[in-house]
């Protein structure tokens, strides 16, 4: 309990910021709820005054009714404003809700999502906060009316008869406990709900991401029946708790207001048997009423499913909104760094004393091309990782221009520094918004200097729209190699000091490679720049090339002096060529 009033308390915080317009909602919400409770009075006061003989009055009848059926309408009009108010209400406090997750989530480490699945991401961003949408939209309506409801049909039992309403009161402490084990039975099965949901949002992802590896392995059927269990899991968890709603809910609920209804019955026979007087207007105003006290209880029992999805979404939401993060900071233009990088003593482990970089240190000096090799394993994208500022060393010092990195925020590392992955992505929109990102410093004349420099100019113009021409998402409708040249073009449109190559020709052939060779011997000009890469024929030219093993520096040097060596590189290059050789132990 104490998580859930920790929860509500911040879904609370929430709704605050739209408290006057709830309030509003709320207060004709309660109007509406008056108008309504009034019909039994109007309706009785018809029966006893103006329909029992002799009276028999016609207008006064008539005019109660269409009071009667003005407060009808009356209440219509009230539910669809506050309906109307809420669900606005509503939808901005997820709306906020979801820019704070989308927000925080771009603050959280990387750590985060190396052992996060997308779609369990997606899911929270996504089903959770719709799901707590639900509880401000319709759960907090429902308890509203439903009390109001309950307030105003006690005060009319109490004035209709004290005596038999005082028995009334026993009723809510009997839904109280029943709801209370309601609650306690059901929380469990909702979460499993919910996690199983993300689970299969994760593999959703995960599955459609990699379907052609997928058919190709004809991993199809295993891929089913993963989802099958999850499905499965998931379903046997709806099962109970729909099991548990159906025992705790209407049917026990309407068991109960029958047997009070006929109580009630029998108490007034009782009366009338022993000729006390009595005004069938009572009778059936009391049974209206009493009927009417059973709805809200069915009301809240209906929203407590909704209620119980909302708290258990509301926790994972909260759980990311609570995960450590480092805030996007506006950076003000300064001056361009030389670019010079030095690792001094860095080691570096993910997990534990799993160390996957160990004491290395290397200087790149401004202007100049340094080539990381090595192994799959070796600490290749480990250093580029630290030096983006994605993790934290666990020792050692990294620094640019002197300055320690540690001592910088995030954007003002990245700020003048470019990055092309191995596998390039392209964003939904067009080719000039995947070269520019909407950086309003780069122009379009930029964008095409940037594509003509990488030698993509030739290609884009040939599409049908040019450099408008749409982009879906990855780039699907792009050559592997055509993605690689736009991020190319991308990486020199911002101009950065530093450019990072990590694995950039691997995925392209030879004609496009030589094509991005020639760009980049022009482009890298006054920039340092570091390579990953496994075709060692790519950095033959690199001022300085430093070979990793197992997390450790074990050569470096220029090409020449590595082969001169005829260690480790010499053996990598020498496999690469096609001649036999195997590595030293």
């Amino acid at each position: 309990m104490k998580s859930q009033r920790s929860t509500g308390g911040r879904l609370l915080s929430y709704a605050l910021a739209y408290k006057y317009r709830i309030f509003a909602a709320l207060a004709i919400l309660l109007c509406a709820v008056g108008a309504e409770l009034g019909g039994p009075f109007i309706v009785k006061t018809i029966i006893d005054r103006h329909l029992s003989p002799p009276t028999n009055e016609i207008v006064p009848v008539l005019v109660l009714l269409a009071f009667y059926m003005g407060l009808v309408l009356l209440s219509g009009v009230l539910n669809f404003s506050q309906s109307y108010l809420l669900q606005a209400a509503s939808l901005r406090i997820i709306k906020n809700m979801r820019m704070d997750v989308m927000r925080h989530i771009q603050r959280i480490p990387l750590r985060y999502f190396d052992n996060t699945p997308a779609g369990q991401i997606v899911s929270r961003v996504a089903n959770d906060t719709e799901a707590i949408r639900e509880l401000f939209m319709s759960f907090m309506a429902t308890f509203v009316v439903s009390f109001a409801h309950l307030i105003g049909i006690y005060a009319a039992l109490f004035i209709l008869d004290a005596r038999l309403a005082v028995y009334t009161l026993a009723l809510p402490p009997v839904f109280a406990v029943i709801m209370y084990f309601h609650l306690k039975f059901s929380r469990k099965y909702v979460s499993i709900m919910r996690a199983r949901l993300s689970d299969m949002n994760a593999m959703i992802n995960e599955s459609i991401a990699v379907m052609p590896i997928i058919q190709a392995f004809r991993r199809e059927k295993a891929t089913l029946e993963e989802f099958d269990r999850l499905n499965e899991d998931r379903y046997d968890a709806q099962v109970k708790q729909f099991r548990v709603f159906s025992l705790s809910s209407r049917n026990i609920v309407g068991t109960i207001g029958s047997l009070v209804t006929a109580y009630v019955i029998w108490h007034f026979g009782s009366l009338s048997i022993a000729g006390a007087a009595l005004s069938f207007g009572v009778l059936y105003a009391f049974t209206d009423y009493l009927g009417r006290i059973f709805n809200p209880i069915i009301g809240i029992f209906d929203q407590l499913m909704n209620a119980q999805r909302a708290f258990v979404s509301a926790d994972k939401v909260f759980a990311i909104l609570d995960m450590e993060g480092r805030d996007v900071e506006e950076v003000a233009a300064a001056a361009k760094p030389e670019g010079e990088v030095r690792f001094e003593h860095v080691t570096f482990a993910y997990n534990g004393d799993d160390h996957v970089l160990k004491n290395i240190s290397f200087t790149a000096r401004q202007g100049e091309t340094v080539a990381l090799v090595g192994h799959t394993g070796s600490g290749k994208s480990s250093i580029i990782n630290l030096l983006l500022g994605f993790y934290e060393p666990g020792s050692g010092r990294i620094a640019i221009d002197g300055v320690d990195i540690a001592t910088l925020s995030k954007q003002q590392l990245r700020q003048h520094m470019g990055i092309v992955l191995q596998d390039p992505y392209l964003f939904a929109g067009d080719i000039k918004f995947n070269v520019s990102l909407y950086n309003k410093d780069i122009s379009l004349e930029r964008v095409k200097e940037a594509l003509a420099a990488v030698g993509a100019a030739s290609f884009v113009e040939q599409l049908p729209n040019g450099y408008d021409e749409p982009v879906v998402e990855r780039g699907s409708t792009l050559s592997s190699g055509q993605r690689q040249l736009i991020s190319f073009a991308r990486a020199l449109a911002f101009d950065p000091s530093i450019l990072i190559l990590d694995e950039a020709t691997a995925s392209i052939d030879s004609e496009t490679e030589g094509l991005i060779q020639r760009a980049l011997r022009v482009v890298s000009e006054g920039r340092t720049t570091l390579v990953i890469a496994h075709r060692l024929s790519t950095i033959r030219d690199a001022d300085q090339i430093l070979v990793l093993h197992r997390g450790e520096l074990v050569e470096r040097g220029t090409h020449d002096e590595l082969m001169a060596l005829r260690g480790r590189y010499f053996k990598m290059y020498q496999l690469q060529t096609g001649e036999k050789a195997s590595l030293p132990a």
